[in-house]
């Protein structure tokens, strides 16, 4: 199957360029809580990339579809937060994957 172009929003586009979102902008991105993101940091599901207290956490721009991921399983599907974690991370392992198959051919 093959993978179809995803369109983003020219706002996305800016925000993901910028590789230090913090913790108010994560979530606004992601369209979830503040407090969503801070119980996911704690439970070692999100990591934030720069900093040691929520005030000066700084998260890259990869975090932002892996959170929004999380957020729409946790939503559309009722997952269990672990649970949404665990398929993500199948769903980045095997996105890697193909990456890779892809530089062998």
């Amino acid at each position: 199957m093959a993978s179809q172009p995803i369109a983003i929003p020219a706002e996305l586009v800016e925000l993901l360029d910028d590789a230090a979102l913090d913790l108010p902008t994560l979530a606004r991105t992601c369209r979830v809580t503040t407090e969503w993101v801070l119980t996911r940091v704690e439970s070692g599901v999100l990591a934030p990339s720069v900093g040691r207290a929520a005030t000066e956490w700084r998260f890259a721009s990869t975090t932002v579809v892996r959170a929004r991921r999380l957020a729409d399983l946790e939503q559309t599907f009722e997952a269990d937060p672990q649970l949404a974690a665990l398929t993500v991370d199948l769903m980045e392992e095997v996105a890697d994957l193909r990456r890779r198959l892809r530089e062998l051919i």
